[in-house]
């Protein structure tokens, strides 16, 4: 048996994440977290009242992002996350929430230990990007 390519190669962390059911799976964690988190609060706000289609949006996002089938474009076009992202005044503190609510959801997902890691370490670098755009749009 050939051990598996490393997460970022190829299709790796889309399989490790379990598919697109999968990930939709976190994806429904990580927006019941942030409907139901007090810290989560303000950034929940910044959303629609029906996380119906962020819910698609996110899990579509993910799927082309960790190698999988680029659903995302498919469905929506395409996206700079930072930039789109920019649109709304994001500080460190949404950011945290946001990767708080991302790290709770990763933690009830049966990804291996190093997945969950190696995703979450991941997801800091566009949250930072979208802080920075933010930033410099904003001027926070």
């Amino acid at each position: 048996m050939n051990p598996s390519p490393p997460f970022g190669t190829g299709d790796a962390s889309y399989q490790a994440a379990g598919g697109i059911d999968g990930l939709r799976r976190l994806v429904d964690d990580f927006y019941r977290l942030m409907d139901e988190l007090p810290e989560a609060a303000d950034l929940r706000r910044l959303h629609p009242e029906s996380l119906e289609q962020s819910r698609d949006k996110l899990a579509c996002f993910l799927s082309g992002w960790l190698g999988g089938p680029r659903l995302f474009s498919e469905k929506y076009g395409s996206i700079s996350i930072p930039s789109f992202h920019a649109q709304w005044p994001v500080d460190e503190a949404l950011s945290e929430a946001w990767l708080g609510c991302m790290a709770r959801a990763i933690a009830l997902q049966p990804f291996s230990p190093d997945f969950a890691e190696y995703l979450l370490a991941q997801l800091r670098v566009p949250a930072q990007r979208v802080v920075q755009a933010s930033r410099a749009r904003h001027g926070l």
